[in-house]
């Protein structure tokens, strides 16, 4: 591992760390106005929900790395305490990306990126049409975080209103989430895209108490073949198939050529069931990955 203290390297550097170490990260296009009604349209990727009732969002202008300037999202928000969060998605990439140039103060980003605005419900602030969800939110509290290159400035947002839009809708008012297409950034100029090729979903054991790693047979939790993935996914089970089960289930096939191929060979049995049990697990297959494990 490479140690680094952040107070010896410069802002940059830090910047540079975080912004490619934590990622991916949602990004918010936040529509804004100042005091004399002028808008104001930037993307920001220090950004997340932190609460669902009440419903608050956060982002944060950052203080320019460079010259320790603010931005103009930021002065607005100030001056007007509403906001409209627009998310993105691969469709907008392009002109998201533009909106974030640096505009004199008082330049419409809508007009400079083609994008449309739309008329808020409870905000004065525009929200963007082509967005696949917007989010009108009053601002609660803005904290400043530093003074000096780089300090952000959390901007804590209570949503008020959301705008849909109909095409990342199915099955009533649920939010399809291959027709929604975020996208991400990543460090520097590179983003990623939430198709499904990259999308995984892991089970998640809110109801029940996985028996851990911990209790998984060592000759298991010690495998070169199994990863900590597939320890993970092994580990959250609540118990493990009764014995009955797994002699039942050594009939199958691929599991009666293992034990018979390799009957006298115990380290190359373990071996081939257990990446037989790999198979499984990614195929999401959990029991079947433990009916095999178990055989010996």
């Amino acid at each position: 591992m490479i140690s680094i203290n952040p107070k010896d390297i410069s802002p940059l550097e830090m910047q540079y760390y975080l912004q490619n170490a934590v990622a991916p990260r949602p990004i918010a296009l936040a529509s804004t106005i100042n005091a004399k009604g002028e808008v104001n349209l930037s993307p920001f990727s220090f950004f997340n929900c932190f609460s669902s009732n009440p419903p608050i969002l956060v982002f944060s202008p950052a203080r320019r790395v460079r010259d320790n300037t603010t931005k103009h999202t930021l002065e607005n928000v100030k001056e007007v305490k509403e906001v409209v969060i627009n998310t993105v998605d691969f469709s907008m990439a392009e002109q998201m990306s533009l909106s974030s140039t640096e505009y004199d103060a008082g330049v419409n980003e809508f007009l400079k990126s083609g994008f449309t605005p739309g008329k808020s419900q409870v905000i004065q602030p525009p929200y963007v049409q082509e967005s696949p969800v917007a989010f009108e939110c009053k601002v609660n509290d803005i904290i400043a975080l530093g003074d000096s290159n780089g300090a952000g400035n959390l901007i804590i947002a209570e949503v008020v209103y959301i705008h849909v839009n109909e095409k990342v809708i199915s099955e009533g008012t649920k939010i399809n989430l291959e027709k929604l297409d975020l996208i991400a950034r990543m460090g520097g100029s590179w983003y990623c895209r939430t198709t499904q090729n990259v999308r995984f979903e892991i089970p998640k054991p809110l109801t029940t108490k996985g028996i851990g790693v911990d209790s998984i047979p060592e000759h298991i939790r010690f495998s070169k073949i199994l990863s900590g993935n597939d320890l993970g996914r092994l580990g959250n089970v609540e118990h493990l198939p009764d014995m009955e089960e797994v002699q039942a289930f050594s009939n199958e096939t691929n599991i009666r050529s293992i034990l018979t191929t390799y009957a006298n060979n115990k380290e190359q049995r373990h071996e081939a069931l257990q990446h037989l049990a790999k198979t499984y697990l990614s195929e999401m297959k959990l029991k079947e990955a433990w009916m095999t494990l178990l055989q010996d």
